[in-house]
């Protein structure tokens, strides 16, 4: 037998699923202004373009703060050595050859070089500066790849007595090439019983190099290893061993072991103990530059607190309507939620979108803004490196825009309460 149809009351609610077309529809009609309502509507584009603006802001930075410190841990840790063995108290190293090769025989390190550095003078054509001698063999300035790599093979080859190889922006600053010749003096002279005379000698350039580092390639002359032993009157020994590992951030896992193969007359340093508090400063910066541009997205939220509040005081006698229709209050809560949240969700999409793209080309928008105004972005003296670098964080842009969102969300909550809480009495009393 077949039951009887029930015919529902007139009048009765018909139970709607949250955030069905219905609830859609509304939300996205309510954003588009009309005549009278254009004003509410410049505020929802004002918000779109300012979580836009912070969401890009925010990548673009963190990139370009990531970008800065990888190129310059890589080009700093490329030529001077993870771990640095030295005499105590100053002292030179005189068995290094035996040193290094028992230091070269621990698990993870790939090369040790024996090194003498030292300050000195130079002048060519007339113009004097300072630079910093790293005395190194052929075969160990040929394994530091972030060097010899810029190095033709011909300069190389000439690299030997009476030779050095210089920076491209040191030559550029003192006039050399080369073939040519330099002069250096060292700081402490030689001894005589006519009291202290500078040390001076003449070298050939061998070649340059280009380390991508304006300060190194301004700075730093290599010289063959023997030949800076005379130059320091250093004699048979060295000032320190370099070695190079396979892994920099594991670093102290390896010093143990290094100091065992050193002997107890060494003392092993690491290059978080000699570069930390550079790179320490770096990583401080980017975090309170992260912290700041936050706050653009934070007054982006506000303005779709603002936004939504405006629409929601002006919209009160068609929520009135709506709620004696028989809509619930969960359904006009989500209809203003997705309001807020449209705005924050197209705002960050714009804005991951920008900031992607600008750091996908960031050197190439910097050359065409060079041109465009003549200036100097990014000028290498200042910044180091001859490039701008980029390079974004999978993890940290996944933070930017969850951040983002979550903060869309939260400026949408309380309009959108306030909207449900209407009671449609008050509302339409006065209308």
């Amino acid at each position: 037998m077949n039951k009887p149809e029930v015919i529902p009351e007139q009048g009765a609610r018909r139970r709607v699923r949250p955030f069905s077309p219905f609830e859609w529809m509304l939300a996205l009609r309510y954003l588009r202004a009309k005549r009278a309502e254009s004003f509410i509507s410049i505020i929802s584009v004002i918000s779109l373009v300012g979580i836009a603006l912070g969401v890009a802001t925010l990548i673009i930075v963190m990139a370009v703060m990531n970008g800065f410190r990888h190129d310059l841990m890589s080009r700093i840790l490329g030529l001077n050595g993870h771990i640095i063995v030295q005499g105590y108290e100053g002292q030179g190293i005189a068995d290094y050859d035996v040193m290094a090769k028992r230091i070269a025989k621990v698990p993870g390190v790939l090369h040790v070089a024996p090194l003498i550095s030292g300050f000195a003078a130079v002048q060519a054509n007339g113009i004097p500066t300072g630079v910093q001698i790293r005395g190194l063999r052929k075969e160990d300035l040929q394994a530091l790849t972030m060097v010899s790599k810029s190095i033709a093979p011909e300069a190389l080859n000439a690299y030997g007595n009476d030779t050095v190889m210089i920076g491209v922006r040191l030559a550029q600053s003192l006039g050399l090439a080369p073939g040519l010749d330099l002069t250096l003096m060292g700081l402490k002279g030689d001894v005589t019983p006519f009291g202290t005379t500078p040390r001076i000698k003449t070298y050939k350039v061998a070649g340059l190099f280009n380390i991508g580092m304006s300060e190194y390639d301004r700075t730093i002359v290599f010289m063959p290893l023997d030949q800076a032993q005379l130059f320091f009157n250093m004699g048979d020994s060295v000032q320190s061993l370099e070695a190079m590992v396979a892994d920099p951030d594991r670093v102290q896992d390896l010093v143990p072991a290094v100091q065992q193969a050193a002997g107890p007359n060494a003392r092993v340093l690491t290059w978080r103990d000699t570069q930390s508090t550079f790179f320490d400063a770096v990583q401080v910066e980017r975090n309170v530059m992260a912290l700041i541009l936050t706050l653009i997205v934070v007054v982006a939220a506000l303005n779709i607190v603002s936004g939504l509040y405006m629409l929601v005081k002006d919209k009160s006698p068609d929520i009135a309507i709506l709620r004696t229709m028989g809509a619930t209050r969960g359904a006009v809560m989500r209809v203003f939620l997705i309001a807020g949240m449209s705005v924050g969700v197209a705002g960050t999409f714009i804005g991951f979108l920008i900031g992607v793209l600008f750091c996908a080309n960031i050197e190439t928008i910097r050359q065409v803004l060079m041109k465009l105004t003549g200036t100097q972005l990014f000028n290498p003296e200042v910044y180091f490196l001859s490039h701008m670098p980029a390079e974004m964080d999978p993890a940290e842009v996944t933070v930017v825009v969850i951040v983002a969102l979550a903060l869309s969300f939260l400026a949408s909550v309380y309009p959108a309460w306030r909207a449900a809480r209407l009671d449609p009495v008050e509302a339409l009393r006065y209308e």
